[in-house]
This record gives C-alpha cells, sequence and structure tokens, in this order.
C-alpha cells in the first residue's frame, strides 16, 4: 500500500515536468521562428495594409478644408451653395495658405476635374486677402470655377476621407453626381485595357511556359539522374543571371541589326527586319524565357513522385500509350501544372522590366502605370488601387487553384 502511494506522486511529478518540458520546447520553437516572422511581417503584411488603406483613405480635402466640407455635408446639389460656404472656404483658403497646403488642394481637385490645379492654387492666394463679406461675388470674380455646380459637386464628394474614387478609377467607373455609378466618357477610359493587356499577356506566357515545359518536364523525370542532371542546369541557368541582364540580351537579339534579323536577312526568307524589338512579341518572347523554370520545376518534382509502375500496369492492362497517359499519368500531374501556372501567372502580373525595355507602348503592364503614377504623378492613391486589383485577381486565382486540387484529389481519391 505504501508502495503504491509513492508511485502516484512519482507519476504526477513526472507529468508536470513532462509538461515544462513541452512548453520549453515550444517556446524554443517559436524564438527560433520570430525572427522569420518578424521579418515576414515587417516587409509584407505592413505594406499590404498600407496599400489597401491607401487606396480608400485620402484626407487631403477634408484636412484642409474642414470648414467648407462640413457645410457642404447638408448641401442638395441642386443651387450654388450658401454665402456660409463661400465664407468657410475663404477661412479655409487662408488657412491653407498659412500651412502651405494648397498644391495639395489642387491636386486632390484635379484627380476629380482635370486642369483645375491650377486654378484653386490662385484662387487659394487670391482669397487669403478677403477679408469682409460678400465672399460668394468676391470668390466667383477670382475664377468662374466657383459659380460652376461640378466643382462644389467634387469637393463634396473629395471631402470624406475614407473614398472609393481611386478603385473606380483604376476600373473606368465614377460616381456621377446623383450619387449612382456609372462608366466614364470613353476618352477617358484606360485602365480596363490596361487590365486586359496584363492579363492576356499573363496568359499567354503562362501558356506558352506550359507548352515548352511540360515535355522537358517528362524527359526530365523519366530520364537517368546522369544525363538528368545535365539537363537541368540549362534549366537552372537562367536563374543564375539577374532579370535585367536576361532581358537586355533579348534587347540585344531582337532589334533590327540584331542576330535574328541578321540571319532571316541572310537567307534571304525577308526582305526586311521584322519588327521584333518594341512590339508584342518581344514581350511575350522575353518572359517566356524568364518565367519557363517557375512553372517546370513545380510540374517536374511532382512527376518525380509518380511511380512508373503505374504507366506500366495501364499497358499492361490493355491501353494505348495515349489512353495510359491520359487518364493515367496526367491526371497526377495536375496538382504540379496547376502550382507551376499560377506562380508564372503571379509573376507575369508584376512585370515591369522586361515590357519597358522590349515592349511598345501599346504593351505596358499595370506595373508599369503603376510606376508613373508614383515616380511621376506622385498618386499614391491610384498606385494603390492598382495594386490592390492585381491583389485581388491574385487571391481569386489562388481561391480557384485550391478548389481545383481539392477535386482533383478527391477524385483521384
Amino acid at each position: 500500500m505504501a508502495h503504491a502511494e509513492a508511485i502516484i506522486p512519482n507519476a504526477r511529478q513526472l507529468k508536470l515536468q513532462l509538461k515544462v518540458a513541452e512548453r520549453r520546447g515550444k517556446l524554443r520553437a517559436l524564438m527560433l521562428v520570430a525572427p522569420l516572422f518578424l521579418f515576414v511581417f515587417i516587409s509584407f503584411v505592413i505594406p499590404i495594409v498600407l496599400m489597401l488603406k491607401n487606396a480608400i483613405y485620402d484626407p487631403d480635402i477634408s484636412n484642409n478644408l474642414p470648414q467648407t466640407t462640413a457645410l457642404l455635408a447638408d448641401w442638395d446639389g441642386k443651387e450654388l451653395p450658401s454665402e456660409a460656404v463661400y465664407a468657410a472656404l475663404a477661412g479655409d483658403f487662408r488657412g491653407s495658405e498659412q500651412a502651405k497646403t494648397s498644391a495639395l488642394i489642387g491636386k486632390r481637385m484635379n484627380y476629380e476635374i482635370a486642369g483645375i490645379r491650377s486654378k484653386v492654387i490662385t484662387s487659394a492666394r487670391k482669397a487669403k486677402v478677403l477679408s469682409a463679406p460678400p465672399y460668394k461675388d468676391q470668390i466667383i470674380a477670382i475664377d468662374p470655377i466657383w459659380s460652376d455646380i461640378d466643382t462644389w459637386t467634387a469637393i463634396k464628394r473629395a471631402g470624406s476621407p475614407i473614398t472609393s474614387f481611386y478603385l473606380l478609377n483604376t476600373l473606368d467607373l465614377e460616381s456621377k453626381p446623383d450619387g449612382t455609378i456609372g462608366a466614364v466618357d470613353p476618352g477617358r477610359a484606360v485602365y480596363r485595357d490596361i487590365l486586359k493587356r496584363t492579363i492576356g499577356i499573363s496568359l499567354t506566357v503562362t501558356l506558352l511556359t506550359l507548352i515548352l515545359g511540360f515535355p522537358v518536364a517528362y524527359v526530365l523525370a523519366n530520364t537517368p539522374a546522369r544525363i538528368a542532371n545535365i539537363l537541368m542546369i540549362f534549366v537552372l541557368l537562367p536563374f543564375w543571371t539577374s532579370l535585367l541582364v536576361r532581358t537586355t540580351a533579348w534587347f540585344v537579339i531582337l532589334q533590327d541589326n540584331g542576330p535574328i534579323n541578321d540571319l532571316l536577312l541572310g537567307t534571304g526568307l525577308v526582305n526586311h527586319p521584322l519588327p521584333l524589338i518594341f512590339s508584342r512579341f518581344g514581350t511575350i518572347v522575353a518572359m517566356t524565357h524568364i518565367q519557363l523554370p517557375f512553372t517546370l520545376l513545380p510540374i517536374y518534382s511532382l512527376m518525380k513522385t509518380i511511380p512508373p509502375s503505374y504507366m506500366r500496369a495501364a499497358r499492361s492492362l490493355g491501353g494505348g500509350p495515349v489512353y495510359s497517359f491520359t487518364r493515367v499519368y496526367l491526371p497526377q500531374t495536375l496538382p504540379g501544372i496547376g502550382a507551376g501556372c499560377l506562380l508564372t501567372f503571379i509573376l507575369c502580373l508584376g512585370y515591369y522590366i522586361t515590357p519597358a525595355l522590349v515592349g511598345g507602348p501599346s504593351d505596358q503592364m499595370v506595373s508599369g502605370i503603376i510606376a508613373e503614377a508614383i515616380n511621376r504623378e506622385n498618386n499614391w492613391g491610384k498606385a494603390c488601387a492598382l495594386g490592390t486589383v492585381l491583389l485581388t485577381a491574385t487571391l481569386v486565382l489562388y481561391f480557384v487553384y485550391n478548389r481545383l486540387v481539392g477535386i482533383d484529389k478527391v477524385k483521384l481519391g
């Protein structure tokens, strides 16, 4: 009896020591993972959150015209605002001149009404000397834009810090004066074409890398290791040079006096150089060369896990080469095909250097427009909205891929 009572405390003590040891192990694992988690959070999560925020948040008008936007909240938009609104505008202009923020107001208003920036800045500079009513007539006398209801409608629309303006703009949509959402004028509709072009080029490159990469992956997976290792060197060769160097090489190869045109002219196949550079052809060729390993390697890694006995069993049961390949081998490679194509397509969506160097003006993709919005226009709202559209497309593709892979697993199971 005494021996049994001594065993029970020892068992409890062992359990307690085991829990302490497990807790210490988890803490050590957490400490090992913490630097990587912190790096990903700082370099990936925070920028994405800030991008999403800037796509819908713009306080330039509400911060610099606070009195005006507050009074315009109750304005019906049918007639010009009251004298009180004009007086508030004069006061806000005086404050913006003191704070040196008139350019911000003009820049934001210029997104709503093209060409109004200089007029807003001039009006703010002249309005700071107004000290006695009536302000309405004096401000209208400074510039006729203040007698236009559309100007006040734009101020009211931009007065809310939370705005859908940039996201709508990237889809060639706009908020109408009556509050509805409709398409912009055909002369201003450019972003849908750019998005279609980006998706079209990305799909074309993805398809070409699949057509070129699948047979190579099959050969690598079913070739003796000695030969496969040599072939793999040529597959990985693009990874050993930078993206800029590879693109520059294609720039040299595809130009009018480059090797390809020289060969075609020398053999008499053409009478004049073909327009290979600064064209859609050059963009697709260069991107396909760069992206080929990204499609090939996931397919190859999956093919290596497929036992050769499956095909031999299918052939022994009477299946022909084509039938056995399409019904037995190919379905097992679909997860690898999906992963490789998804990776290539997502990377193609963000291409900037290659279209800029070897593509023409009509071949620029969304990333080029984002760079222009940041570097030239200083329009972070538009840049973040375009980035949000690409992020949404990526998430949708990832969701579709997961669904398809899940369905394939169920079928294979």
